[in-house]
């Protein structure tokens, strides 16, 4: 992992969040995302945790939950389980949505506001679509949710959870970020080219900004736990993962733009 090119296009994308033009950037995927996900509750939230309470109901699933909180010292869930469980399946879907929003509606800005100020001279081959990212994004979350579902097994093993469910978010980001990051400006091949030389790097982006993204995860659970909290903790967890997001592009953005310049200037060498 390139440590100090990491280092140095954190500390650009701190500064760059800051600017007014990328807070105000995280106000059309918020609204996109909350009107979605808003729907998405209201027709069938009910209709997921009815149909958890009654598979748990005929396959005796109660008791091993209960058996299971006990064991962790969390029997006071109990009376949650089938809203957390439902809120929980629903996490993955809202992760990508909010995800999916940034790539849309927020990467194209970071791209051009990144590029102009920090990298005016670098030539912009126009490697990438709108199309192109839509497709990308989606095939990639495809790939993610087959490895997702199979593994989960896995994560009743301690301490597999831990570093699986990470390496697989890490993997979902710098998919989705990198194809947007070098969309205006790099071509398919050189795109590729950086993703092999760089991927280490990249994965270890996509896993930190996917431990950031924890904090509004348990604010989505959190829902569960009250029905009269449920919509503003749903917002307020969509909100700070858009924020997340916008930060994790505008890290993506300083990285990759910097590595194809340092690609662009060895290729003469080669």
């Amino acid at each position: 992992m390139n440590m100090a090119s990491v280092m140095r296009a954190w500390g650009r994308a701190v500064a760059a969040q800051l600017h007014y033009r990328m807070l105000l950037l995280t106000i059309l995927p918020f609204m996109v995302a909350l009107i979605l996900w808003g729907v998405i509750m209201y027709l069938g939230l009910q209709e997921a945790m009815d149909f958890i309470q009654t598979w748990l109901t005929e396959h005796d699933g109660f008791a091993r939950v209960r058996s299971v909180l006990s064991i962790v010292g969390l029997l006071a869930l109990k009376m949650i389980v089938a809203p957390l469980v439902a809120m929980w399946v629903m996490l993955p879907l809202m992760i990508f949505t909010s995800l999916l929003c940034i790539a849309l509606f927020a990467m194209p800005a970071i791209n051009k506001h990144v590029g102009g100020r920090d990298y005016p001279d670098l030539e912009q081959k126009n490697g990438g679509t709108l199309l192109g990212s839509i497709w990308h994004s989606l095939s990639s979350f495809a790939i993610f949710a087959i490895v997702w579902v199979l593994t989960l097994p896995l994560n009743l093993i301690p301490f597999v959870g831990l570093v699986l469910q990470p390496l697989l978010w890490g993997w979902l980001t710098y998919r989705v970020m990198v194809y947007d990051a070098l969309a205006l400006h790099a071509d398919a091949e050189e795109r590729n080219s950086l993703i092999q030389e760089h991927r280490w790097s990249l994965l270890g982006m996509g896993i930190i900004a996917g431990l950031f993204g924890a904090a509004p995860g348990l604010l989505w659970l959190g829902g569960a736990m009250s029905t009269l909290f449920l919509p503003v903790l749903a917002g307020a967890a969509i909100w700070v993962y858009v924020l997340v997001f916008v930060f994790t592009g505008l890290w993506f953005q300083h990285y990759c733009l910097e590595s194809l310049q340092r690609h662009r200037t060895a290729q003469p060498a080669v």
